[in-house]
């Protein structure tokens, strides 16, 4: 009973600071259908790309194959994590689950990373063994590829904006939009002046294409999951907050993200000797302060009278 109790609770808590924030922090309404349509497309793709690069003798458009059945997975993989990051918070999960879909974003860039090394070391191979390929059927196979592709690009675009995760699977369809049009141009080359070799090296294009765009989410996600402190300007809060009457000093502060935007931040305030109820006059000044002017939204103040030994800015022993 007190457990339930304790859950209802943490729920009430989760509404209140949606309400009171004045913004979603989630992509809450992303569409069941489009994820259905734009992984219907793909699985298409997949197959038509798989079976016409084996036919057809490309590289290139056995790549596109390979890309796209990580599409059709890190799709799913991205719908799946932005339901479960919409849960309640409970008792074992106090803050939730948001960082469901950072892990999403981060293996679905892992995936495409790999993936792309993996042709490149193909098209290496390719480099010194060229084969001959159909360059009509490279064509055929590629347009269809690249008609879904644009379908699916269109579809995710809009959420692909508000959310890492997204962004993530809109990267994978982006990237087969643009090795198909790669695809294309090769089999026209190929059929018109037979040079084998644009194959593998609209391969190697494609793959340090993605790789490039991938590096920013991988890197942005492992900050977040290692609780790297969000890009804030330090000096001028810590400015600010002692130019507030009766706070003497702040120190040892912490910040993290828990996803891409949201921030949290907590401290240790020196204030003059003062009974709480005005100590809490000066946390709601704070709180604006940070809420309004650095997009800080969760915010732990701990007040004190000299009482930390160590009033560095940022605490420079081991340990919290």
């Amino acid at each position: 009973m007190e457990h339930e109790e304790n859950n209802e609770q943490l729920k009430e808590l989760d509404h209140d600071h949606k309400n009171s924030s004045g913004h979603s922090h989630d992509i809450s309404n992303l569409s069941g259908k489009k994820i259905f349509w734009v992984t219907v497309l793909n699985a298409v793709i997949t197959i038509a790309e798989f079976v016409g690069g084996l036919i057809s003798g490309s590289l290139a458009l056995m790549s596109d194959s390979l890309h796209n059945l990580s599409d059709t997975i890190a799709i799913a993989l991205s719908y799946f994590a932005n339901r479960i990051s919409n849960k309640p918070k409970n008792i074992r999960k106090t803050f939730g689950y948001k960082r469901a879909e950072i892990l999403a974003a981060f293996i679905n860039s892992g995936i495409l990373v790999g993936i792309s090394i993996m042709l490149i070391f193909e098209a290496y191979k390719r480099f010194n063994t060229p084969e001959i390929i159909n360059g009509n059927l490279m064509i055929i196979v590629a347009l269809i590829g690249l008609v879904a592709n644009f379908i699916s690009v269109y579809l995710l675009e809009k959420d692909s904006h508000e959310n890492l995760n997204i962004k993530s699977s809109y990267l994978h369809l982006v990237s087969d939009t643009v090795s198909s049009v790669g695809v294309v141009i090769g089999g026209i080359v190929i059929k018109i002046w037979n040079i084998v070799w644009i194959d593998p090296l609209i391969t190697i294009l494609i793959s340090i294409y993605i790789l490039k765009e991938t590096w920013h989410i991988l890197k942005k996600t492992v900050d977040i999951l290692m609780q790297a402190s969000p890009l804030i300007e330090y000096d001028n809060i810590k400015a600010a907050v002692e130019k507030i009457d009766g706070v003497e000093n702040i120190h040892h502060i912490h910040a993290w993200m828990m996803n891409e935007k949201t921030i949290y931040f907590e401290a240790h305030l020196d204030m003059n000797d003062m009974k709480i109820s005005e100590a809490e006059r000066i946390y709601d000044k704070i709180e604006h302060l940070l809420k309004e002017h650095y997009g800080i939204d969760h915010i732990t103040l701990q007040a004190e009278v000299n009482r930390c030994t160590d009033k560095n800015f940022i605490r420079e022993s081991i340990g919290f």
